[in-house]
């Protein structure tokens, strides 16, 4: 219960410091951060995609590989 009231607090917040009508009006500095950080964000989940994939594809050999034992073991 004290996460969702502390999201819609922090939620709250975020709106209040953005908007250009507000006393903080954060909103340039915001969006300026946020294009600083696509690239960057953009190549970690890259990264984690790929790690991602490599293991999926090696789950799926191993997979194979056990489907095939067992086969091999069921025909004896």
């Amino acid at each position: 219960m004290i996460s969702v009231i502390l999201g819609i607090v922090l939620i709250a917040f975020t709106v209040f410091s953005v908007l250009p009508f507000m006393p903080l009006n954060w909103g340039a500095d915001v969006i300026a951060f946020l294009k600083g950080c696509a690239p960057v964000l953009a190549a970690f989940l890259g990264l984690i995609c790929l790690f991602i994939g490599a293991a999926d594809i090696k789950d799926k050999n191993e997979a194979k590989k056990e489907e095939k034992e067992a086969q091999a073991k069921a025909e004896k």
